[in-house]
């Protein structure tokens, strides 16, 4: 089941883990272990809690097949057309405004997907066609929405499966993940907008025509698909104190209500019965595919853990980067690269925070700030090559074969992907809206002015001494 629904590299590098457990004492040298007793080895990945059947199997069923279903509740309504509406009305008719549609439908999309992926196609299949259209080059259009679209598993309230597996190995509640991703992920957002509007000025993009304008009307009418569940899930958060779980399903059984109705409040039984088929098949793959990553990602924790290969590297992280915070951020950043370039982001989050995020703590990083570290970290595949998953979606999706050019726009664009998490370790206040709001936005303020510098100095077209004098202020702002 793994392999059909997550391809081969996840359930090969499971695989390879089972084989270190019961060959690992015939390796030498300290990457070895001991052996292991087989009915040990085995009942303990099988059978208790520290293999297929623990937390994070736990948290995959309690938890994350929830907010899946009610994902796939309001996508299969109108809350994605409410989404577009709200983007296409709210950023239309400034400059380079069909990317800019872009950018705010993929965050809003982003918000109930947490799939880069699923989020390159649904909201390019309009943003796309409405950028080329108005002469867009083809490269950059593909670009930006990749690029806006990777942001869908950072972006609060659903986040993807990620969040929950963060919220039980950290033990901070839901909302408070919510909390701490907010400004960051408004960050990343902000500077894939700054980007465009460098653009925009170099290379004089159209802003949507008048006839593309939702009426307002339209906007409001198609707002109440997504605002209503979104309000009842936060409100049952926040102010009611329910579990995350509950709090969905209670706003899930309003977004089921609202599948009775289109974009023009007329009723249709046999729309709605459509519609909720749509529900069980995107729910049900979205569903095993979450359950494959997770079951391959806890065979692979479980033999870290009786191996003690975990502990092992952890050592190995401290040793190599001096006892210093930095070099062991570095290591770990090249880790989640290269392990999210093979295997699922959330996969590569669990699987480096396991091994990397002890010997960050030991080297004094907060528990929160280490998680959401290698959790960004894990997210660079999407536009990075060589891999780059939602950047062939998109370019397939204009037909640009040029894939390196962009690769190339999209990590100009995403430049914030790669810096906010550094902003996070200098600038820690930005994490805590919920307990130091007053120090959260001041930090919130300095990355954003830093960042707004920083995508100014890779993209727009003044001369080489501004462009190192913004960056050279932007780098000072963040770090400093």
């Amino acid at each position: 089941m793994a392999r059909r629904s997550i391809n081969w590299p996840l359930p090969a590098v499971a695989v390879l883990a089972l084989a270190y457990g019961l060959f690992g004492e015939f390796i030498p040298g300290e990457f070895g272990h001991p052996g292991l007793p087989l009915g040990s080895f085995l009942g303990t990945l099988t059978i208790a809690e520290g293999g297929l059947w623990g937390k994070l199997t736990g948290v995959s069923v309690n938890i994350v097949a929830v907010f899946v279903i009610f994902g796939a509740v309001l996508h299969a309504g109108e809350a994605g057309q409410g989404f577009k509406n709200l983007a296409t009305a709210t950023a239309g008719r400034l400059k380079g405004g069909a990317a800019k549609v872009s950018v705010l439908s993929s965050a809003l999309f982003g918000s109930i997907s947490g799939s880069a992926s699923a989020n390159v196609a649904s909201t390019g299949s309009f943003t796309l066609p409405a950028m080329t259209r108005l002469g867009y080059p083809k490269a950059l259009a593909a670009a930006v929405e990749a690029v806006a679209s990777s942001g869908g598993q950072i972006m609060p309230p659903l986040m993807g499966a990620g969040a929950f597996v963060m919220v039980e190995l950290t033990g901070i509640p839901y909302t408070g993940i919510m909390a701490a991703s907010f400004f960051p992920a408004v960050l990343f957002f902000l500077t894939v907008w700054v980007g465009i509007n460098a653009f925009a000025s170099r290379m004089e993009l159209k802003s949507l025509e008048s006839e593309q304008q939702p009426s307002m009307r339209k906007v409001w009418i198609t707002m109440i698909f997504f605002a209503i569940p979104f309000f009842i899930l936060l409100e049952r958060m926040l102010h009611g104190q329910y579990t995350p779980q509950f709090s969905a399903c209670i706003a899930m059984l309003a977004a089921l209500l609202l599948l009775l109705w289109d974009d023009t409040l007329s009723l249709s039984l046999s729309r709605t019965s459509s519609r909720l088929r749509s529900v069980c098949l995107n729910a049900g793959k979205q569903v095993s595919l979450i359950a494959s990553i997770i079951l391959c990602a806890s065979i692979i924790i479980g033999v870290l853990g009786q191996t003690g290969l975990g502990v092992k590297i952890t050592s190995t992280v401290i040793s190599a980067s001096g006892n210093l915070v930095w070099p062991a951020l570095l290591l770990t950043a090249l880790a989640c690269l290269l392990l999210g370039m093979e295997v699922p982001t959330t996969a590569a989050y669990v699987i480096c925070v396991s091994v990397a995020g002890p010997a960050l703590q030991e080297l004094g990083l907060p528990l929160l700030i280490t998680h959401l570290f290698i959790f960004w970290y894990a997210l660079l595949s999407t536009i990075t090559p060589p891999v780059c998953g939602t950047v062939f979606i998109a370019a397939g999706m204009v037909e640009e074969t040029n894939w390196l050019k962009v690769a190339g726009y999209a990590m100009s664009l995403g430049v914030g992907l790669y810096l906010v998490p550094i902003g996070m370790v200098a600038q820690s206040d930005i994490i805590h809206l919920l307990d130091k709001p007053f120090d959260a936005t001041l930090a919130f303020i300095q990355l954003a002015l830093s960042l707004t510098a920083i995508s100014y100095g890779l993209i727009s077209a003044v001369s080489l001494l501004p462009r190192f004098l913004l960056l050279a202020a932007g780098m000072t702002g963040l770090l400093v």
